[in-house]
């Protein structure tokens, strides 16, 4: 099944900023996350929505997928268009057959790094922005304890395949049109490892690896922000022939704040206050993740006033200070009104110059008369 468009994964136009982008991609990720949206397929669509996330923030990979899409321009060989070989095993062995020469062949028994783990962890908005330290059971693959990985019981040791030699590989000749070609294959008989084991090992049954859950301790950085991820080296699975370890990556997700809202190290929220408060102004107390703080609220202040409290903001993960604290005001219009309340009320409005609500209806009858006659 072909991929579907990046920006079409995201609901964007082609021409969308980096924060258009980015919010786009906090709404989705927050909408199918696995933890959050249990739909059969909302893995694959978070999946999705992260690789397209992660190319079109790049500004590179951005330039690049605008200009080739998800083609890869360095695909292919040659005028050939990337087709098909069959039985060949890639651009040696399509190079030794016609030019001869062995080419290069990976050893089956060099060291290789082992594979890289995922795990998704989920914060609340207070975690992600102090950080914590936490220990994490990670399924993973580690070395027989009883064999020390070799697959082979103790007291014995695999045996090179003699129908290989230990190269892993096979060599059939063929004769085609061009020649005399060889094409180099998978020895069936050991699988490319080289070696046959003998006699296995009980625990592992041969294979080297067991399962296990394995305690890591994660220092989670302050500042921390939903879909980033963090690097623990040398937590992945084992390396194969005492090659090093993979490593494991921590994705984070973070929940919603009931007040809070957070836009890279800023913080937002609305704070309601009364007619009197705004009209006369007040000192007031408001939330902030370091604790209540004083805020001073002039005389006249509007709905939509914003004001900003200057490193109460949330720290930034690399180090470079903390952000701010939005404050935006919400003047709260009384429901219920006293008899007393509402005769103030009238009277304010007439020291004002103001119509009351029966003026301004007769007014806008008034009108209504004056437009019904041509006036």
């Amino acid at each position: 099944m072909s991929k579907r468009d990046y920006y079409e994964v995201l609901g964007l136009s082609k021409g969308a900023s980096k924060e258009e982008i980015k919010k786009a991609y906090r709404r989705l990720s927050k909408k199918y996350h696995p933890d959050i949206n249990k739909e059969p397929d909302a893995a694959d669509k978070f999946k999705e929505i992260k690789e397209a996330y992660e190319v079109l923030s790049d500004d590179q990979k951005r330039a690049h997928y605008d200009q080739f899409g998800h083609t890869d321009p360095n695909q292919g060989f040659g005028g050939f268009g990337g087709a098909d070989f069959g039985g060949f095993g890639g651009f040696e062995d399509i190079f030794s057959s016609f030019f001869g020469g062995g080419g290069r062949r990976r050893d089956p028994n060099a060291p290789r790094q082992g594979a890289d783990l995922q795990y998704t962890m989920t914060l609340s908005f207070e975690e992600a922005a102090f950080g914590k330290e936490v220990d994490i059971e990670i399924p993973r693959e580690e070395n027989c304890d009883t064999c020390h990985g070799t697959g082979a019981k103790p007291g014995t040791k695999a045996q090179n395949c003699s129908h290989c030699g230990g190269s892993g590989q096979i060599s059939i000749e063929q004769n085609t049109p061009f020649g005399r070609i060889v094409n180099r294959r998978t020895c069936p008989s050991c699988q490319g490892r080289g070696t046959i084991i003998t006699h296995k090992c009980s625990t592992c049954s041969g294979t080297g690896k067991v399962k296990k859950r394995r305690k890591i301790h994660v220092k989670v950085p302050a500042g921390i922000d939903d879909g980033q991820q963090l690097r623990v080296a040398g937590q992945g699975e084992p390396g194969v022939n005492g090659g090093p370890p993979g490593d494991l990556y921590v994705v984070f997700h973070v929940r919603s704040h009931e007040f809070f809202e957070r836009d890279g190290d800023d913080v937002y929220c609305e704070v309601p206050i009364t007619f009197a408060q705004a009209a006369l102004g007040d000192e007031i107390e408001v939330p902030t993740l370091h604790g209540k703080v004083k805020l001073k609220i002039p005389a006249g202040t509007q709905t939509g006033t914003r004001f900003r409290l200057k490193g109460k903001g949330i720290p930034n993960v690399r180090g470079y200070g903390h952000g701010d604290q939005h404050i935006v005001t919400r003047v709260v219009t009384p429901t219920k009104l006293t008899e007393k309340q509402k005769q103030l009320l009238k009277e304010f409005a007439e020291i004002s110059g103001q119509l009351t609500p029966d003026e301004q209806e007769d007014s806008f009858f008034a009108k209504m008369k004056r437009a019904f006659k041509g006036e």
